[in-house]
């Protein structure tokens, strides 16, 4: 039987041919050093670099789809635990028993107050806390304090529902500002990892093509609003699983209800004070409420452990190095910009009508005609259809970008005219199935309108230096939007749709007045983003070249790059004046620098 060769070489075991091995390269001490430690024999570089922005690319989609699940679940169990408390809360026997004379209706209401106005002043300090914490941190603690509110409810009084509804209130405008702001840092990420042979042989200044990344944009922000309209079907789960079976059915709760719909006033006039036929038991109630809460902390992990980083570590430090004074201003200078000014009342409407579609059109029209125990089955309806038609955002892939926009606006003006001339009757099914069309078709054109609106400012505004003021602005207004819902809840129906179709129009005109003045040439005026102005004297600083200077720095020279819209000029051909440095010769690509340890590379 022949022997077999061991797989190392004993060093104190010759073999026949002494002290060389079978290519005749010496063996031992007097082996050259270079075969000792010098690079692989079989290394394919272009190979390895095409594995490594591969695995990039992976990562950049593990980040959007950790990002989307992780706002579906945080969204989808704060309103089902809020839905659920309110309709338990109203019940006249619940709060009787259980709570006495603790004056539980006073609580919801200061809770909900906390809820709807404190974001009023989230822009003063949106900004300055997604600085400060950077986007990912940002995104993980709203959704920790999201998680806060949840568990508040197991010991419901009035000094814990009310401050972690004011704390609750100051995180909804950064948490959806720093996911608006992480998926178009995703899809600009991805193009630079799909294209990293075209950087390669451009200048380590110069910027890649406008609207280069809007592909893969509009294909995240698909995937992000089908992730996150679905939690409005999540939180009906609670509902359709518990709630329901002690609910009176609509014989009961809608005895001395009258009219509905477009003949309707405020909230559920009529509607009955006893709407439990039994009160759930206190280790039910704990048991979801304990549900809820470990959803609640699965959305802390998936955006603690599987979101990356947005931005790298020179980066969020030139961010935060233009200084905490320009950071509180930027966001109201940027009102100079009047592409801003024209989104306005599509903001606006953007959060018109999401609150119609939960109040208005479930409320109004759903329960008041065909009972409390048929609610989640509408909302899923509208969660089901918008979370179907995020897809159709892709046609922008195709279309020109303000189709989409504008056929979701359409879609909503035409079911707000249907809506204004339709009262149904109270207690009676036979119409039921309109409703559901109704919800389904709300939901279409609430996703052409989120997707819509998204990725047109991430479109129109690709400086990473500011898109976080940018999106700020957009989620500011929508809370403001919501905030007057609020505080108009008990005007007729009419009064509300005719609000509702007002905004509407004037977005509709204002968004296409916008598009006009853009290819007449018009060049938005853009606030000045100040040069990063480092103090720290750490070694990172006393290299030759900047380390942390920042895209736009390099490519301009100076204080933020230029107003979006105008074009960028050529350098000058000939020799450069003066020596270049060293660092701008070759910009070693990305697997490079990770083996030469240039810091760590976001995930």
């Amino acid at each position: 039987m022949e022997a077999v060769p061991p797989l190392y070489r004993v060093a104190e075991t010759a073999g026949p041919q002494g002290d060389e091995d079978r290519l005749g390269v010496p063996d031992g001490p007097g082996a050259p050093l270079d075969e000792l430690v010098g690079a692989y024999p079989n290394y394919n570089e272009e190979e390895e670099e095409r594995r490594y922005y591969r695995r990039k690319r992976l990562g950049v989609l593990k980040n959007v789809l950790a990002a989307s699940a992780g706002g579906t679940l945080t969204y989808g169990v704060y309103l089902g635990l809020l839905q659920m408390q309110l309709i338990l809360h109203y019940d006249e026997t619940y709060r009787e028993v259980k709570y006495g004379n603790m004056g539980l209706p006073d609580i919801d209401s200061k809770m909900l107050m906390g809820i709807n106005v404190t974001p009023i002043a989230a822009l003063l300090y949106t900004p300055v806390l997604i600085r400060f914490f950077g986007t990912k941190w940002m995104m993980f603690l709203a959704v920790g304090i999201y998680a806060l509110f949840v568990s508040t409810n197991y010991w419901e009084r009035y000094y814990t529902l009310v401050p972690s509804a004011v704390a609750l209130g100051m995180a909804i405008v950064p948490l959806w500002a720093s996911m608006g702001n992480y998926i178009t840092r995703m899809a600009q990420k991805y193009y630079e990892y799909s294209h990293y042979k075209e950087r390669d042989e451009q200048s380590p200044q110069q910027r890649p093509p406008r609207g280069s990344h809007a592909p893969y944009l509009l294909v995240f922000q698909a995937i992000f609003y089908s992730f996150f309209h679905l939690s409005f079907a999540c939180a009906q789960l609670p509902m359709i699983y518990f709630l329901n079976h002690y609910l009176y059915d609509l014989n009961h709760t809608l005895y001395n209800v009258q009219s509905c719909g477009t003949n309707s006033q405020g909230i559920l006039i009529g509607f009955n004070k006893t709407v439990l036929r039994t009160l759930p038991r206190s280790r039910n109630l704990i048991v979801v409420e304990s549900v809820l809460m470990a959803v609640a902390f699965l959305a802390m992990l998936l955006v603690l452990g599987l979101c990356g980083a947005a931005y790298r570590p020179t980066e969020e430090i030139d961010l935060r190095s233009v200084g905490w004074g320009n950071i509180f201003q930027l966001p109201f200078k940027h009102v100079r910009d009047f592409r801003l000014r024209h989104l306005v009342p599509f903001f606006i409407y953007s959060g018109f009508e999401v609150l119609f579609a939960c109040t208005g059109l479930a409320l109004g029209y759903g329960v008041c005609s065909v009972g409390l125990e048929r609610l989640a089955y509408i909302l899923v309806a509208y969660s089901l259809g918008a979370s179907a038609s995020s897809v159709l955002g892709l046609l922008g892939l195709w279309l020109p970008r303000a189709v989409p926009l504008v056929a979701g606006a359409g879609l909503h003006l035409l079911l707000t005219l249907g809506l204004f001339f339709w009262a149904p009757a109270p207690r009676v099914l036979q119409h039921i199935w309109i409703l559901y069309v109704a919800a389904v078709l709300w939901g279409v054109g609430s996703a052409l309108n989120k997707t819509g609106l998204s990725t047109l400012l991430g479109i129109l505004y690709e400086d990473k230096e500011r898109q976080d003021f940018i999106f700020t602005i957009y989620h500011w207004w929508q809370a403001v939007a919501i905030f007057t819902v609020y505080l108009g809840s008990s005007l007729p129906m009419k009064a509300k749709l005719l609000v509702l179709l007002l905004t509407l129009v004037a977005a509709a005109a204002s968004y296409l007045w916008m598009e006009q003045k853009l290819q007449r040439g018009a060049v938005p005026r853009q606030p000045r983003i100040p040069r990063p102005q480092h103090k720290v004297r750490g070694y990172r600083y006393l290299e030759e070249d900047n380390s942390d200077e920042s895209d736009a720095e390099g490519e301009h020279g100076g204080g933020g790059g230029p107003a979006d819209g105008v074009e960028e000029e050529a350098p000058p051909a000939g020799p450069r004046p003066g020596p270049e440095p060293a660092g701008l010769c070759r910009r070693p690509c990305p697997y490079e620098q990770a083996l030469g340890g240039d810091g760590p590379e976001e995930q």
